[in-house]
């Protein structure tokens, strides 16, 4: 469910973080900026900057546990749930 109002601070982070798979249009719109993803860009790095955070784009605030691992080989994992 989106933000009524633009979030600021750890909860725009937060909630940035939380839809950045989905891309930034996406995480805007979530965050509560709509549309304006020049000001939920303007206002993220803001808030990065405040909490000492290094990001450039919004794909590096995806946790390394969510992506998956690029070390090549093959992921061994089942189909479905069902067949765990």
């Amino acid at each position: 469910m989106p933000s009524n109002t633009p979030l600021q601070g750890t909860d725009l982070v937060d909630c940035a973080r939380a839809n950045a798979k989905q891309g930034i249009e996406t995480a805007a719109y979530q965050c509560g900026y709509g549309g304006d993803v020049n000001a939920f860009a303007k206002e993220l790095k803001v808030a990065c900057e405040q909490m000492n955070l290094q990001v450039k784009e919004l794909s590096e605030l995806i946790d390394e546990q969510e992506m998956p691992l690029q070390l090549g080989g093959e992921v061994v994992a089942p189909d479905t749930p069902s067949e765990l």
